[in-house]
């Protein structure tokens, strides 16, 4: 099995040939002698840490898995190692706030990490993504006195974050959650009930594991509005910093998933657990969705992750791999890489994957304009931008990223479906990612419901207006045959999106959003292949490998997955008629 091999050098060219990332980090204060070949340098180490460190645990990890004795979970073998090592050498605190100890490295940086994370070992990368997002959350609502508490050692790594939210009876509907939490008297809460699905809930790594719990005060009005946000920790804190008793909670089960066996997906009971007030009281959806933001966005990159290490390996399978007779006549047995229909499997991974770096690269970049910007409207104006992208990469990066696992396992034949081979743990690790932090329904819904509405329905004029002016500078670059799919597709998008606004009601809505929410995707996609190109053709003779392949690649995106927008735009047309046609009791 080949080993995964970190795609740095896709990296050097978007940052330097695609985006323009000196001079991006140039107007942004304090990131000033931020440059590509700093990022370069530092996503090189952590790739090697990736695959020297991590990808040889995933497998082995799978195996495994974690357990549960005495109230005590148990990572698999050489998992609390490499996390140790993984604090050690400083990466979780990468993008951290240097107020609190952090390095301050934008957020870009941050993404690309996560990605490799995730292609080398989803489980693991889940602890340090667990733990900036609970960091986020405590980093905008939380007192003084819990950020100085707690920030410094989530943010270096030592201790490890977690997010409480789902109930046996409240998933997607938190409005429905029964936890409580009643006033100690002392600024303190006790926290009382039953949560499910808790990734990093608990581990062996040592240190504390922090949860940010959602529960109502004993006032509480029914609903959304009711519920307020927690900080409890798994030890308290002592005056001088150091831990404590341990807090009333405990590990009721570990849930037996389907995939990402190496990672503690915990049942918590908190049984008066002492936790304390995150932001104000009945604005804990408010608090929790700083960090569940943060959270879809780090999940559609795991997405990216997983296709990006399962296409890999179906590549060099493939060229391996001796079957068949060529198909232009040569005698066999040939690589299977020669046959047309595998080609078709591995190029629609691997036009996948990279534009969706791309296009997490082009987020990550506003977020960091949308936080660092010294103008307080391109401010604005970024920070609406990544809103309106989160649901898209969360639900589109996760949906292409599995259908790619499939593809890649597919590469492979009946070995795919061999555990030794590992393709199909890939499948079993990336069905979670389209599932948690909100199913991709879910984010389809948001994308419509209100995304679309941001800013006046400004937001996503100006995403069209940017697209739009990217594919016209591309034209005398790369040519109509690569502009002008995008451009049509780019009119269909913006015909649909026309037709949203006025259709109205809540049941054409969600019979559109999975739909455009594709759609808009493909559309995203064939925007960043345009831009690619047009980079890769200005580079000429000297373009690396990495750059070279751009322009076919673009080239069967444009041929063989952009014509898709056009049924989704047929099938938006029809409305919602067809799918409410039969009754319930008649399926």
């Amino acid at each position: 099995m080949a080993a995964y091999v970190p795609p740095v050098d896709d990296v050097a060219f978007l940052l330097g040939r695609v985006f323009g990332f000196d001079q991006a980090m140039a107007d942004l204060p304090g990131y000033e002698e931020v440059n590509t070949d700093l990022a370069v340098s530092v996503l090189e180490e952590g790739g090697k840490f990736c695959a020297g460190v991590l990808e040889p645990l995933n497998r082995t990890g799978d195996e495994e898995g974690c357990t549960l004795a005495d109230g005590r979970v148990t990572t698999p073998k050489g998992v609390a190692e490499a996390y140790r090592a993984f604090v050690e050498a400083g990466w979780c605190s990468l993008s951290g706030d240097p107020e609190y100890g952090g390095q301050g490295l934008p957020r870009v940086l941050q993404i690309l990490l996560d990605e490799m994370l995730s292609s080398a070992n989803l489980s693991f990368g889940l602890f340090p993504g667990l733990t900036r997002g609970a960091v986020e959350a405590l980093g905008h609502h939380a007192s003084a006195e819990l950020k100085a508490t707690y920030l410094p050692k989530m943010i270096s790594g030592e201790w490890t974050g977690a997010m409480a939210l789902t109930e046996a009876s409240a998933g997607t509907d938190l409005g429905l959650l029964t936890a409580r939490a009643v006033p100690n008297g002392d600024g303190s809460f006790a926290i009382t009930g039953t949560k499910i699905f808790i990734s990093s809930g608990d581990q062996d790594f040592g240190g504390n594991v922090v949860h940010l719990v959602l529960a109502r005060l004993p006032d509480a009005p029914k609903g959304v509005k009711g519920i307020s946000l927690f900080l409890a920790p798994k030890f308290l804190v002592e005056a001088d910093g150091t831990l404590g008793a341990r807090n009333g909670m405990s590990v009721g089960a570990l849930e037996h998933k389907m995939g990402i066996h190496a990672q503690p997906t915990c049942v918590m009971n908190y049984d008066g657990a002492t936790g304390w007030l995150v932001g104000e009281p009945g604005r804990g959806l408010n608090a929790m969705f700083t960090m569940m933001n943060a959270e879809r966005l780090f999940v559609g990159i795991q997405g990216l992750g997983i296709a990006e290490a399962a296409n890999q390996k179906a590549v060099a399978y493939a060229r391996e791999r001796l079957q068949g007779h060529g198909a232009d006549g040569t005698a066999g047995p040939v690589p299977i890489i020669s046959h047309p229909d595998v080609r078709k499997m591995l190029l629609k991974g691997r036009a996948f994957a990279e534009a969706a770096r791309a296009l997490a690269v082009w987020t990550a970049l506003q977020m960091d304009i949308a936080v660092h910007h010294p103008d307080a409207d391109t401010r604005r104006e970024a920070d609406a931008l990544v809103a309106l992208m989160t649901p898209v990469v969360k639900a589109a990066f996760t949906d292409f990223g599995f259908e790619t696992a499939v593809a890649s396992q597919q590469v492979f034949g009946g070995h795919g479906y061999i555990r030794e081979w590992g393709m199909e743990q890939y499948v079993r690790d990336a069905r979670i990612a389209q599932i948690y932090e909100g199913t991709n329904g879910v984010q389809a819904m948001d994308l419509v419901g209100r995304k679309l509405g941001l800013d006046g329905g400004k937001a996503p004029a100006r995403f069209f207006a940017l697209v739009k002016a990217d594919l016209d500078a591309a034209l005398p670059i790369v040519g109509a045959d690569l502009v002008t799919p995008a451009d049509d597709a780019l009119a269909r998008l913006e015909g649909a999106t026309a037709r949203l606004s006025t259709q109205g009601g809540a049941i054409e809505a969600g019979a559109a959003a999975t739909d455009y929410l594709r759609l808009f995707a493909l559309v995203s996609f064939g925007w960043m292949w345009v831009r690619m190109a047009a980079a890769a053709a200005d580079m000429g003779e000297a373009a690396p490998p990495a750059a070279a392949r751009k322009t076919a690649l673009a080239r069967f995106f444009m041929a063989r997955m952009m014509p898709e927008t056009l049924g989704l735009d047929a099938a938006l047309g029809h409305g919602a008629s067809s799918l409410m046609a039969l009754p319930a009791d008649a399926f």
